[in-house]
Order: C-alpha cells, then sequence, then structure tokens
C-alpha cells in the first residue's frame, strides 16, 4: 500500500509540476497547481516519516508562499495578454536540452546499485531535535533571521501605509 501511494502522489506531484510550468497565459490555474504538488510533496514526506517536514512544506510552501504568490498576482492585475517565449526559438530548444540533460542525469544515479541507508540516532529530525540544534547551535542565525523578517514586514507596513495616505 505504501508503494502504490508513494507512487500516486508522485505522479501526481510531476504532473502538478508540468501543469505550473505550462499554465503561462493564467497565473491563477498556474499556483493553484502549484498547490497541489506542494500538497503531494507533503505526502510523500510524510510516507518516508518525515512528518515535520510534511507540515512545513504545507504551512510554509502551500500556504504562506502561494498565498504571497497570488496577493502578486492580483496586485499586477495581469491580463491574458502575450507571455511566454513565442518568438524565441533558442529560448526552446535551450529549456528542451537542459531537461533532456537533468532526464539523462537523473536516468544513470537511478541505474546505479542502492547502498544501504546509515544507521540514524535515536530522535533523528523530530520536532524536539531541530529546535533544539535552532536554539544552541544556530541560535545567532535564528535571530538574524528573524530580525530581518520583523524588517521586511515594518517595511511593508510602512509603504502600505504611504500609499493609503
Amino acid at each position: 500500500m505504501p508503494e502504490a501511494l508513494f507512487w500516486t502522489f508522485s505522479s501526481l506531484s510531476i504532473i502538478s509540476a508540468i501543469f505550473v510550468i505550462l499554465n503561462v497565459r493564467n497565473a491563477v490555474n498556474s499556483a493553484l497547481s502549484l498547490v497541489v504538488c506542494m500538497l503531494s510533496l507533503a505526502v510523500l514526506f510524510v510516507l518516508l516519516n518525515a512528518e515535520f517536514i510534511g507540515v512545513l512544506q504545507v504551512m510554509v510552501y502551500a500556504g504562506a508562499i502561494v498565498v504571497l504568490f497570488l496577493f502578486v498576482v492580483m496586485l499586477l492585475n495581469l491580463r491574458g495578454g502575450r507571455m511566454g517565449s513565442e518568438g524565441q526559438p533558442l529560448l526552446k530548444v535551450l529549456s528542451v536540452l537542459i531537461t533532456l540533460g537533468a532526464t539523462a542525469k537523473l536516468a544513470s544515479l537511478l541505474a546505479q546499485p542502492a547502498r544501504p541507508w546509515p544507521d540514524l540516532p535515536d530522535g533523528f529530525g523530530t520536532v524536539e531535535q531541530v529546535g533544539r540544534v535552532f536554539y544552541t547551535d544556530y541560535m545567532l542565525a535564528f535571530q538574524v533571521a528573524g530580525v530581518l523578517l520583523l524588517a521586511g514586514i515594518v517595511g511593508a507596513v510602512m509603504l502600505a501605509k504611504r500609499s493609503i495616505d
């Protein structure tokens, strides 16, 4: 059963990621395809027993980042005008070559014999251990990131208040 779920949600994530790229005419549909991709990736993390990362995937990416994308789309008021690379054949050829190269590299990696997983200590990757590492080893970086986020929020509020006045 877990193998069937893996193949189902991995196929769903690949298909929805392709729809993110192909929906150049409608940015909202592209963002909704991104939500489906992020949710299916969260299910894959849960299947790998990484529940914390799966929950973060839903909260941060499928929630906050996609909402931010939708706000930008609504603020820019994008119309269904001319988009994409209709007049750029070099860009199309380059993207196809990059995709083929990445596919060949992935196929060569998958063809290698599987190595055994290393033994992990008890509690590896749990919320408690991640929090302990954040607040001990990376305390300064964690605090700097918090100050930068606070400065960004204050700047956004000041810019929004100035445009309202």
